[in-house]
C-alpha cells in the first residue's frame, strides 16, 4: 500500500471525524443552546414578520445563541409559516425548540394590560375579566390571601397577618400569558411591588418609626387626591401634620372609596357616613389602603414636604391643586372654583 493511498485514507477519516463533529455540534446548538439574556423579557413579533426577521431579532435580543440555528430548526420542523404576531415572555434560558413552540401556538401569546395608578382591586379585576381571566378568583385571593402566598414576600413581615392585598398591587403595564392562573397574576403584581420598594425606602420607613401599612395607606389617599408629583409632597405634609395634631384628614378620596363613585362635590350627608374609612368623622388613617398607589405617591408618603399650608382643593376643570393657609382662604377658594 503506497504512502499516497495511506495519506488519502487518513485524510478521509479526518474529514469524516470533523464533519461528524461539526454535525453533532450544530445539532447541539440547535436543540440545546441558550441565549445570554437570562431574565424574562417581552419579545414582540409584528404581523408579517417571518422566520428570518424573527431569528435576527431573537439573536439581537440575546434570546438565542445564533439566528442560523433558529432558522434551521424552524425549517426542519415545518414551522416557517406558523409564527404568530404578538407579545411573548421569553428568556435565554429557553432552548430554541421551547421558543419555537411558544411563538407558534395561539395559547402562548401574552395579553398586554395596563393598570393606572390609583385603581382599586375592583377596577383591576374588571379589566382582568374583560381580557378573559377570572376577576372573581383574583378578588378572592386579594381579599383573603393565603399565608403560603404572603410568606413568599419579605415585605409582608412588616404587615399585620391576614391583611388584604389592596395597596400592594403595583400599577404598571403587564403581559399575561393565557396560561396564567389567578394566583400567578397576583404574584406578578406583588413581585413588581417587592422590586419597586427598594431597601432604601424600607429603611427610611423604619427610621421614621412608621409601618409599611401606614405608608401605603397614606400613599393610596395621596394618589387619589392629587396627580402632580410636587403637589403630592405638599399634600403628604398637610396630611401627616393633621395626624400629628389629631385633626381628621377630611379626604374626599376616602368618601369616594366608601361610596364607590367620584363626585365633583360631596354633600354634608356623604361626609357623615358611618364607616371606619370615613376620614371626616374619624381621626388618623383609615384601616387600610383605598387604592394601589404608584412609586411617586409612595415616595411622597415617606418623604412629605415641609409646608405652611393647611388646606387644599383641586380645580375641577384643570385638576390643578389650590393650596391655602387659613380656613377663610380655603372657603374663598371653594367659592371661586364652584366647590
Amino acid at each position: 500500500m503506497s504512502n499516497k493511498f495511506i495519506k488519502f485514507i487518513i485524510s478521509i477519516i479526518i474529514f469524516a471525524i470533523i464533519a461528524t463533529g461539526s454535525f453533532f455540534y450544530f445539532r447541539y446548538r440547535v436543540y440545546n443552546s441558550h441565549g445570554s439574556h437570562k431574565e424574562v423579557k417581552i419579545f414582540h413579533i409584528e404581523k408579517g414578520e417571518g422566520s428570518s426577521i424573527v431569528s435576527k431579532n431573537l439573536a439581537k435580543s440575546n434570546l438565542v445563541s445564533g439566528n442560523w440555528y433558529f432558522c434551521y430548526y424552524m425549517k426542519s420542523s415545518g414551522l416557517l409559516n406558523k409564527i404568530l404576531p404578538g407579545d411573548y415572555e421569553l428568556s435565554g434560558k429557553m432552548t430554541i425548540p421551547e421558543i419555537a413552540i411558544k411563538i407558534t401556538q395561539e395559547q402562548n401569546k401574552s395579553i398586554k394590560m395596563t393598570f393606572p395608578e390609583g385603581w382599586d382591586s375592583n377596577k383591576i379585576a374588571e379589566r382582568i375579566s374583560a381580557n378573559g381571566f377570572s376577576g372573581n378568583e383574583f378578588l378572592n385571593i386579594v381579599n383573603t390571601p393565603s399565608y403560603d402566598l404572603t410568606s413568599k414576600y419579605s415585605f409582608f413581615s412588616l404587615l399585620p397577618r391576614g391583611v388584604s392585598l389592596e395597596g400592594y398591587l403595583f400599577p404598571d403595564t403587564y403581559f399575561f400569558s393565557q396560561k396564567l392562573t389567578s394566583e400567578d397574576i397576583v404574584k406578578k403584581f406583588l413581585n413588581n411591588f417587592d422590586n419597586r420598594l427598594s431597601q432604601d425606602l424600607r429603611e427610611a420607613i423604619k427610621k421614621q418609626g412608621k409601618s409599611l401599612e401606614d405608608i401605603i395607606t397614606m400613599a393610596s389617599i395621596i394618589e387619589r387626591e392629587v396627580k402632580n408629583e410636587e403637589d403630592r409632597k405638599v399634600v403628604s405634609g398637610i396630611f401627616w401634620n393633621r395626624i400629628k395634631i389629631g385633626q381628621p384628614l377630611q379626604s374626599c378620596a376616602t368618601i369616594a372609596f366608601i361610596l364607590g363613585t367620584n363626585k365633583k362635590q360631596y354633600s354634608f350627608e356623604d361626609t357623615r357616613i358611618q364607616s371606619p374609612y370615613n376620614t371626616y368623622i374619624n381621626s388618623g388613617l383609615p384601616p387600610g389602603p383605598i387604592s394601589n398607589p404608584g412609586l411617586s405617591s409612595i415616595e411622597a408618603a415617606i418623604f412629605p414636604g415641609e409646608t405652611n399650608y393647611n388646606y387644599f382643593l383641586s380645580d375641577p376643570e384643570t385638576g390643578k391643586t389650590i393650596f391655602s393657609r387659613t380656613i377663610e382662604e380655603h372657603n374663598s377658594n371653594k367659592d371661586k372654583f364652584g366647590l
